[in-house]
């Protein structure tokens, strides 16, 4: 299955992305794809209620705004420096463990939403991602068992900026956090949607200039590794997302670097996931 939410920003509703491609609402089975949906069985529910009730449910128009396809969670966390080749573009020798940071989950949008440059940056940069959601509560789970805590995957762009992030002092999470600085769909494909969840291409532009050109096999840490890594430090409620890392191809690493400016476009996406985009707009315009 293919969950969306659709509305405006703070009133979104919970929908389904079908085969044939049409979107429908799915707010008759729950309110929300929240915690208590995924920790209820709620994606069971939605399987069968899907079956049976997709046919008649009521359509959502084309051009309604996408939202996070998952409520705002109890924990937004990421990996970082997880690609060999985004290591090496950063002069950082390879992690021995996980590299873990975390975003305010304020940080938040839709798949097609704005990223605001935030007051005082200059160093506004992208990194596409594929991120995990969390299906059952996990606690000093090993990597065998990662996968059946597991609800799905979908597509991040893990906005950061630089400057705050690197030279501000303390932890990255004032670099990642801003206000729209975690775009996240269009989607959230179930873990049976994905074949090979360590085979699936990622890419990005920034004005039609390819940027990113990844694969998910180039992991550092592999998925089950890191779901069962965090859960030995704190509990993993369903919902929480977990971003993975991303290859190289980011602003920081070029030569001179380069970073977003307002009237940019950044688009990205991965194999199964879809893809976004996003205009790049100055705080207040």
């Amino acid at each position: 299955m293919k969950l969306i939410r659709f509305g405006k920003p703070g009133n979104e509703r919970p929908g389904l992305l079908l085969d044939d491609g049409r979107k429908i609402d799915s707010s008759e089975l729950t309110p929300d794809y929240d915690e208590d949906f995924f920790a209820s069985g709620g994606l069971e529910k939605l399987r069968l209620w899907a079956q049976e009730k997709a046919e008649d449910a009521p359509g959502i128009n084309p051009d309604e705004r996408l939202g996070s396809p998952v409520a705002r969670p109890s924990k937004l966390l990421c990996i970082g420096l997880n690609f060999r080749d985004h290591a090496a573009e950063t002069n950082t020798p390879l992690p021995e463990e996980p590299v873990l940071f975390s975003k305010a989950t304020s940080a938040l949008s839709g798949p097609f939403d704005n990223i605001i440059i935030p007051r005082d940056s200059e160093q506004t940069d992208w990194e596409v991602e594929i991120a995990v959601v969390i299906g059952k509560r996990a606690s000093y789970i090993t990597e065998a068992e990662a996968p059946g805590h597991i609800a799905g995957y979908v597509l991040h762009n893990d906005v950061s900026e630089r400057s705050f992030q690197k030279d501000r002092g303390g932890q990255w999470v004032k670099g990642k956090s801003a206000d729209s600085f975690a775009p996240l769909g269009p989607f959230m494909a179930t873990a049976d949607e994905i074949e090979d969840v360590n085979n699936l291409a990622m890419w990005l532009t920034l004005n039609g200039e390819k940027m990113q050109d990844g694969n998910t096999s180039n992991l550092i840490f592999n998925i089950p590794h890191i779901v069962s890594y965090l859960s030995q430090f704190m509990s993993l409620l369903p919902g929480d997302i977990i971003s993975t890392g991303t290859p190289a191809g980011v602003g920081m690493g070029m030569d001179p670097p380069r970073y977003l400016r307002p009237g940019d476009i950044v688009e990205l996406g991965i194999d199964g996931l879809g893809s976004s985009r996003q205009n790049v707009v100055a705080h207040g315009s």
